[in-house]
């Protein structure tokens, strides 16, 4: 192969097939894109936490942080391939990542941990709304393998919203 021949295929496009109309890849891949973008975000906020946590909860919180940090990190793979399965394509970096999340990052020297608990609660819930927005996408264009993943993510975004309002509520009342 001709070095113009490598160059000419680096810049072919990608012909995944679908039955999927070409607006429906384009809106679905941008709306799991820009979750992935989400779920890298809190992935990388939650292990923040997680080494970062201290005091007399210590061990509760940080088990609970290493494990829905594992669940959160655990959907990147299968979101990516969903853009992927449909013919699009997804986060190439971690500028790109930046440019497309909307959780916030903390970068703060010292966090308490009922702020760090608090904070991820908020976290996972704009996730849920972000889920929730994205299922409406694959609704708006008939993509129920892309519904069915979501709906799935949507209840761990909700459990773990849940296990860490109980767990900072038992620390407010301890």
């Amino acid at each position: 192969m001709s070095t113009a021949e490598a160059k000419l295929r680096r810049i072919a496009p990608l012909r995944t097939p679908t039955d999927l109309a070409p607006d429906a890849t384009k809106d679905i891949a941008a709306a799991f894109t820009a979750l992935l973008a989400d779920m890298f975000a809190l992935y990388a906020k939650t292990k923040n936490f997680h080494w970062h946590i201290s005091g007399p909860h210590f061990r509760d919180y940080h088990l609970m942080l290493d494990d829905q940090a594992s669940q959160i990190l655990g959907t990147t793979d299968a979101i990516a391939e969903r853009v992927r399965k449909i013919g699009g394509t997804t986060l190439r970096s971690i500028g790109h990542i930046a440019r497309l999340q909307r959780i916030s990052d903390n970068d703060a020297d010292y966090v308490t941990p009922l702020d760090m608990l608090a904070e991820l609660r908020g976290d996972n819930m704009q996730l849920t709304v972000e889920l929730r927005a994205t299922h409406g996408v694959c609704d708006e264009h008939g993509d129920v393998a892309g519904a069915s993943l979501l709906e799935n993510w949507i209840d761990e975004a909700e459990g773990r919203t849940w296990f860490l309002y109980e767990a900072s509520r038992a620390a407010e009342s301890a």
